[in-house]
């Protein structure tokens, strides 16, 4: 069990943000911590919020660390730190202006554009290196997509003959001139 420590006010401002926020996370965060402080043991907040009790741990020490900051703001995620995106619009524009054209009027030696080929022509033409991936999800905003073609078989005719005889009458039925 974590002893939770709530002054009276933060108590009060944890249930009146419970009464009224739209926010899922902050609701859920702020419930667990109310449960704490009445003395329900960890693991059975987390089963009852169906989540990990780590998460629980996680989130009482995080909302202790921000003891300066605003209550709603101490159940917020924290600032991630991470690789931010790079290509995330840059290169839209770009395989617009060229995927209606032909690859082999740039020198490609392929009839259609592809996520590789595209990839290649951003590394080349733009100096912009991209993964497959990064190419795959600008088509997508982009509304672009394409597939193989499928081959279909055409069924026969009811006045196809077969090389034994075939069906006479059935050609004849179909409006064949007599003979």
């Amino acid at each position: 069990m974590i002893p939770i420590r709530l002054p009276l006010r933060e108590r009060q401002q944890l249930v009146a943000l419970v009464r009224s926020s739209q926010d899922a996370r902050q609701l859920r965060r702020a419930q667990a911590l109310l449960w704490l402080r009445d003395g329900q043991p960890v693991r059975h907040v987390a089963d009852l919020l169906e989540v990990q009790p780590r998460t629980v741990y996680n989130w009482a020490s995080a909302f202790h660390e921000r003891a300066g900051v605003p209550l709603a703001e101490r159940l917020l995620d924290a600032p991630r730190s991470g690789r931010p995106a790079l290509v995330l619009g840059v290169i839209d524009p770009l395989i617009e202006a060229v995927i209606d054209d032909d690859p082999r009027d740039l020198g490609y030696r392929a009839t259609v554009w592809t996520a590789p080929l595209l990839q290649g022509y951003l590394a080349e033409h733009h100096q912009i290196e991209t993964s497959r991936k990064s190419v795959s999800r600008a088509l997508g905003r982009l509304g672009l997509r394409w597939k193989r073609p499928r081959h279909r078989l055409g069924r026969r005719p009811d006045t196809w003959r077969q090389a034994k005889g075939g069906s006479r009458r059935a050609w004849r039925a179909a409006g064949a001139p007599s003979s």
